[in-house]
């Protein structure tokens, strides 16, 4: 289900792609519903489609490994392309969207970047990141919350660390580097500062 929760609107008549990424725990997810409620957007998350897909409740753990269940490169990729689906229809009325998912592989980065190109839109990766003491203690309070959606444990983030592929296809002004663990008001306002940065940046390139 999206996360809307009006505060202003999107003004600019460009819609645009916002792509939350990175390893789990690093604190995309709640970037990314916070950027929703700040922006007024609707918000895909991969953890609750992926559920979804399966017939699941979002809420349902599952304490499958990396590799098996809904956890296999498969059924990810199933995931992956209705998240794009999802983002194409939102794009293609002219609104902007958020994507929020680990795109830890290149090649899945590289289709949301063909379909902004190809629909003429900006998008914006945001790579999530926060020290591993951090992230344990977010995994630990995870598995103590029975309303958490993602099955992310520090087993499978050890495994993901060894997977995970460095953004290196990003140019500078599509990629924006968040470190998630100031507090919530200061990352929103440095994230509407790289973005406007970079808008004027792709503009500047234009002309």
């Amino acid at each position: 289900m999206p996360t809307v929760m009006p505060v202003f609107k999107e003004n600019m008549k460009t819609p645009v792609l916002y792509v939350f990424f990175g390893m789990i725990a690093t604190g995309k997810s709640t970037l990314a519903q916070a950027w929703a409620r700040h922006k007024a957007l609707n918000c895909y998350n991969s953890d609750r489609f992926r559920k979804e897909l399966a017939g699941m409740k979002p809420t349902e753990s599952q304490r499958q490994t990396i590799d098996t269940g809904i956890y296999t490169r498969e059924f990810s990729q199933k995931t992956y392309s209705a998240l794009l689906e999802k983002a194409e229809a939102r794009l293609q009325g002219g609104e902007s969207v958020i994507l929020d998912a680990s795109y830890q592989y290149a090649r899945d980065r590289l289709d949301l970047r063909a379909l902004a190109r190809n629909l003429q839109c900006r998008v914006y990766f945001i790579l999530c990141r926060c020290s591993e003491i951090e992230m344990k203690r977010r995994m630990d309070a995870r598995e103590q919350d029975p309303a958490a959606v993602s099955d992310g444990r520090w087993e499978i983030y050890l495994k993901q660390k060894k997977r995970f592929e460095p953004p290196d296809e990003l140019a500078t002004p599509e990629l924006i580097i968040i470190d998630t663990q100031a507090p919530m008001e200061e990352l929103l306002g440095e994230l509407d500062k790289k973005t406007a940065l970079n808008k004027q940046h792709i503009i500047n390139k234009k002309q």
